[in-house]
This record gives structure tokens, sequence and C-alpha cells, in this order.
């Protein structure tokens, strides 16, 4: 299943969401890539497991999300080719979940200037059912003018919205296996 471009209503939002935090962030963490080194993170301040190629770095800031402020939490760090990062916030309002899951996945996609966004599986054990929820495969091109292409996985647990992102400037097929790997790992403990 494919998506179409963002739409015009959601965009401004979801671009001050993301341009002001997570994909500056990740693309600014981009330098020496080391081997993959997977091991267990566990955030502080989430009940959210998931595997880390790489040693994350971590970073906040308050910043606007489905027209509200909001603390915007980042987890990044930069390994084979690709960026992964790992970024929350609580929206306190149930009703504001939807709309911050749907922000956040346009905002990638803008960022990217991805023409389009590929529906692809994502299973969160533990994570609240949203319609809005899903992994997309994107291409496009990085803040640099480069070509690069990604996955973003949006979800929830309870008013607490995640994003999930690797991005690559290196070719699409390099980081598949990888790419699998970090989504499939992601669980909320039981």
């Amino acid at each position: 299943m494919k998506r179409g471009a963002p739409s015009q209503t959601g965009s401004a939002v979801a671009r001050s969401a993301l341009s002001a935090g997570s994909l500056v962030t990740l693309w600014a963490l981009a330098g020496c890539t080391p081997a993959l080194d997977w091991r267990e993170f566990r955030p502080e301040g989430v009940a959210l497991t998931l595997m880390m190629p790489c040693k994350p770095d971590g970073h906040a800031r308050m910043l606007a999300l489905a027209g509200a402020p909001v603390k915007w939490t980042l987890h990044a760090c930069q390994a084979g080719d690709v960026t992964w990062g790992l970024a929350w916030a609580d929206v306190s309002d149930p009703a504001r979940v939807g709309p911050a899951l749907l922000a956040l996945r346009e905002t990638s996609q803008a960022n990217l200037a991805a023409p389009e966004a590929t529906l692809r599986t994502l299973k969160v054990a533990g994570a609240t059912p949203q319609p809005a929820s899903g992994r997309w495969g994107l291409a496009g091109r990085a803040p640099n003018g480069r070509s690069a292409h990604g996955e973003v996985a949006v979800f929830a647990r309870g008013t607490v919205v995640f994003q999930a992102t690797a991005l690559s400037l290196a070719p699409a097929s390099a980081a598949t296996d990888a790419f699998e790997t970090f989504f499939a790992a992601l669980r909320f403990p039981s």
C-alpha cells in the first residue's frame, strides 16, 4: 500500500515538530561508521525495549506537535552507514495521539522530500492500537541534497507517541537486514 504526499493540513505542524528536532539531529550525528554492535537499549523514562547497533546519545527539547508544546526526547547514533533513532513525547490527551502519529509520519516524508511512503509491517508488542500507527519505507533526499532512504515507524502506548527511524545515504539494499533487526525488536515489556 502506498501513501501520497503529506496533506496540507497536518504538514505545517508536522514540519515544525521534526525539522526542529529529530531528523536534523539524526543527520548531524552522521560521521565515522563503526561496525554494527547490536545491544539491548532501554531508554530512561519510558517502558520500551529495543535493539540499537551503536550506543545512542540522548537529547531533549520542547517543540510543537499536533498543535501543542511537548518535551521531545531523542536517542540516536550512527553505524553501518545508517543513522538510528528513537524519539518520543507524551501528548497528554488521548485525542491528540492519532494526529501526533500522523504528523510524525508526514514530517519524516516531507523532510526527505519522499514522493510516497510505502507501508511495511510493524508489530510492537504492548503498543496501544492506533489507526495512525505503522512503518513506512521512504526514498528521497537528505537535507544536504544527497539521495537517502530509510524507514520510520510511529506507534503509541497510552498518550506517549514514539518514532523509530533508520536513515541511510548508502544504497537501499545495503541495510535491509539491519532495518528488520531494528524494527522487529521494538517492544514494551509485559
